[in-house]
């Protein structure tokens, strides 16, 4: 029976790492399933490919983002953040509605349930930003803003049949997440390279780098949900080239030649790569260089989404446990299956179409099996510490 007392409740993080990546494993294998027909008498609502596009960015990275940004907020602001109850019944909600949408659920029941999360996590959030007036952060709360609406818009498709909008609203979700990995990542991937190697100090920020990118990004995700991004313009390929750029010229600016050897930084440098080439990719696109956006689309969702948040959970995990940043071995291997994922659903599909699709689906589930067997237990369990948190 679940105690809001409990250590899992004791902090977002807990229970939202845990269940987002859970459900990361278990739904690749229904998609992948439901892809091949294995799962013909059973449908969610929507069918499979609606229920695919939707459930891995408001399912999973919204549970992710959810864990992160309530945990994180408490750093940023010195205000406690949620736990016991308020942390119990968010993570019920969000269960509910991902068993609502897998089991047909009628919409007057899954609409309310998948449209409250997301603002819920906002209202949390915004009220420890606002008790100390922290604007630093308020873009965060915009992207969850924004957040919602996109998956009420998918939500709206799907009851009218309108295939474009789930479509309009998967990608401008995606492409807001981005935002988010650009902005959060920004902070915290410079700043755990310089603590994880000891180095004197972290690569300073450019501000009006920052800046650029979340406004670009922002608008590459208002374009995605107005459908103009869908279609392949030049002065749009203008636009993420000089987002890819200014994301490479981070990453070089955060590059040091002992990242090679700490799992839990490779890890996040190789994410963050995958979203420079997403970016310079979906140029190619747009210029009429390649004959498709798919390759970029997972590129950044699995790549830099699924790259990013496993990197980040697996060392946030260890931090907030109060033990020491070293993962189990068989993290590395984790980290070195998601990124084997990329090429063989990108390439290898170009081939052996369903061989690649199992192979990539194998090695994302393996992945995240891998860390819910190794963090179960600390993300379970007090701090040895006897700390609260």
């Amino acid at each position: 029976m679940f105690k809001a007392s409990s250590a899992l409740f004791s902090l977002g993080f807990r229970p939202f790492f845990l269940l987002g990546s859970g459900f990361a494993a278990i739904a690749i294998v229904l998609w992948i399933a439901g892809l091949g027909g294995h799962l013909s008498g059973w449908q969610p609502v929507g069918g499979w490919l609606a229920w695919h596009q939707h459930e891995m960015l408001f399912g999973f990275a919204g549970a992710i983002i959810a864990g992160f940004v309530l945990t994180a907020a408490q750093n940023w602001t010195n205000q406690p953040g949620p736990s016991g109850w308020p942390i119990l019944l968010l993570a019920l909600l969000w269960l509910t509605a991902r068993l609502a949408w897998l089991l047909n659920a009628p919409l007057w029941l899954l609409f309310p349930l998948e449209l409250a999360f997301l603002p819920l996590v906002a209202v949390l959030l915004g009220r420890m930003l606002w008790a100390v007036r922290q604007q630093r952060n308020y873009p965060i709360m915009l992207v969850l803003l924004l957040l919602a609406l996109t998956n009420l818009f998918s939500l709206l498709g799907m009851q009218q049949e309108q295939f474009a909008w789930q479509r309009q609203a998967s990608q401008g979700a995606l492409w807001l997440i981005a935002a988010l990995m650009g902005l959060i990542g920004g902070r915290v991937i410079p700043f755990f390279t310089q603590r994880g190697l000891g180095l004197p100090s972290a690569a300073a920020a450019l501000p009006w780098l920052d800046n650029l990118l979340l406004v670009g990004s922002l608008l590459v995700a208002l374009l995605m949900a107005s459908g103009l991004g869908l279609r392949p313009q030049l002065w749009i390929a203008l636009l993420f080239m000089v987002l890819g750029a200014g994301h490479l010229l981070r990453l070089m600016r955060w590059h040091h030649p002992r990242i090679w050897g700490v799992p839990l930084l490779w890890s996040l440098h190789l994410a963050y790569a995958w979203l420079v080439m997403a970016l310079f990719s979906m140029a190619l696109w747009h210029a009429g260089w390649m004959n498709s956006a798919s390759a970029a689309i997972h590129m950044l969702a699995i790549g830099s989404l699924g790259g990013l948040i496993l990197a980040m959970i697996a060392r946030v995990s260890l931090g907030h446990t109060g033990r020491p940043l070293e993962p189990v071995r068989a993290m590395s291997l984790a980290f070195i299956l998601l990124n084997l994922a990329v090429p063989l659903r990108i390439w290898l599909t170009l081939w052996l179409p369903m061989t690649g699709y199992w192979l990539a689906a194998l090695c994302w589930f393996l992945a995240f099996a891998l860390f819910v067997w190794h963090y179960a237990g600390m993300l379970s369990r007090p701090r040895p510490d006897g700390r609260p948190g």
